[in-house]
């Protein structure tokens, strides 16, 4: 009997929808507009600085090592077993923490609907996020052929959102004149809004999930130029232009972190006359929600069937499902854990602070993962032995550094508390231990199944 293989069913639009919906999560635009028109300057400097240096390096590495696995099978190449699971077991738990909080904002839209009533209720909202979660489980187990679409509606959804923010916010501005451009100055270095800096990295990342699918993808080479290229050009655009048009049409006091884009979307329409609009909008902004868990689930779930076949995490979530030819057994592992941080993340906590502290939490365990990707393009471009496969050996050596340091910094704010956490030491808390646990438990997995694979060999 032959070995069952995942399916290739993932073409262009198919990768550029899903940067779409992985990359672009509206979730991110409030918390960082927020900080007023500086967000604008954060943007700037994560898509210069974080957002070009990832393309290029996902783009090198993905042409040099083709494969399922992405960050996981580059890392592990690059610098051995170890430094390729502890990259794969960070990435994993960033979506474990990250998809959770993408979930948590579906409050924000339940706000501005009939339910709204229900936005604080734990009970009600910790049931919500459970079945949106495990519906994209189930799509995801039947086959990307089934789960890309999920992940379609969603990116589409997103840029929907995106232009009709925009669009409401450029009417309201051209009746009333109502910017102050002033707002926007950069100001002083010592006011400049660091912490949110990791933030806004962490909304930037997801290049690479692409390549995490790389056995799925009908000729990936030329597939993952293509749709980097355009991928990345819309993602970049969409958190611009959405920000401004949220910092312009609301106070920056009066900004929520949870439902911040349903709110200025109910004002600019109000204004407009248009407030039927608010509705259909809310319906789409939880289908790009749900897109975007999609994506996170299904490139999450690759790192653990890429792992279960090296053996350095169970064997069985290296199964394939025999009808599907999907890693049914780490998809339902992902689900399994997710519905767990949900219900731990109420204790003690309200639904603010709560998704505050995964989504720093998230930025730190993304970062891990993101310094052996630089660390890893930087050990290429320094090698004596250099060939040029895809870029010059420049480009390669300051998209290294450059984003390297972009990273380090990202993670070492992500500890740093933002003003809108209400307790600095229960965040402190839970950052510290949480992170250092996880880790201490990923290392303690590879010591393990590593005596087990010399044991069986």
């Amino acid at each position: 009997m032959e070995p069952l293989h995942l399916v290739r069913t993932l073409g262009v639009s198919d990768l550029v929808w899903l940067y779409m919906a992985a990359v672009v999560n509206l979730n991110f635009i409030p918390v960082v507009a927020a900080e007023g028109g500086r967000a604008i300057w954060l943007w700037g400097a994560a898509i210069l600085l974080f957002f070009i240096p990832q393309g290029i390096a996902v783009l090198e590495f993905a042409e040099r090592m083709p494969g399922e696995g992405g960050l996981y099978l580059w890392t592990k190449e690059t610098y051995g077993d170890f430094s390729g699971f502890v990259c794969g077991w960070c990435y994993w738990l960033t979506n474990m923490f990250f998809v959770p909080s993408l979930l948590f904002y579906v409050t924000g839209v339940t706000a501005y609907t009939r339910a709204g009533n229900l936005a604080e209720n734990r009970l009600f909202f910790f049931a919500l996020t459970t079945v949106l979660l495990w519906l994209t489980i189930l799509a995801n187990i039947r086959g990307l052929g089934v789960g890309k679409w999920v992940n379609n509606i969603g990116g589409i959804g997103s840029l929907v959102i995106a232009f009709a923010l925009v669009s409401l916010a450029a009417l309201v501005i051209g009746r009333e004149n109502r910017p102050a451009w002033n707002a926007f100055a950069l100001g002083s270095i010592h006011s400049f809004p660091l912490p949110m800096l990791a933030v806004v990295c962490l909304a930037m990342v997801g290049l690479e999930i692409g390549p995490v699918m790389g056995d799925e993808v009908h000729h990936p080479r030329r597939t993952f130029a293509r749709s980097i290229f355009l991928g990345g050009v819309l993602c970049a655009v969409t958190y611009v232009g959405a920000t401004l048009a949220l910092v312009v049409s609301v106070p920056q006091l009066e900004i929520g972190v949870v439902q911040g884009l349903m709110q200025a979307i109910d004002r600019l329409s109000k204004g407009l006359g248009v407030s039927w609009v608010l509705l259909p909008l809310a319906v789409l902004m939880v289908s790009s929600i749900v897109g975007s868990t999609s994506a996170w689930v299904s490139g999450s779930a690759r790192i653990l069937f890429v792992c279960g076949l090296d053996r350095y995490l169970p064997k069985r979530l290296g199964r394939v499902h025999p009808r599907f030819g999907s890693p049914h057994v780490a998809l339902t592992m992902f689900g399994l854990l997710s519905s767990a941080i949900i219900a731990m993340s109420f204790a003690g906590a309200s639904v603010k602070d709560a998704y505050l502290t995964l989504l720093d939490l998230a930025v730190a365990l993304q970062m891990i993962s993101y310094l052996y990707l630089f660390a890893s393009l930087m050990r290429l471009a320094f090698s004596k032995r250099f060939e040029r496969v895809y870029f010059r050996r420049a480009p390669l050596c300051l998209a290294g550094v450059v984003g390297l340091a972009m990273t380090l910094l990202g993670f070492v704010v992500a500890f740093v508390p933002s003003s809108q956490i209400s307790s600095i030491w229960s965040f402190e808390l839970k950052m510290f231990l949480t992170f250092g646990i996880l880790v201490g438990i990923g290392c303690g997995l590879f010591v393990y199944y590593r005596k087990q694979r010399s044991i069986s060999s």
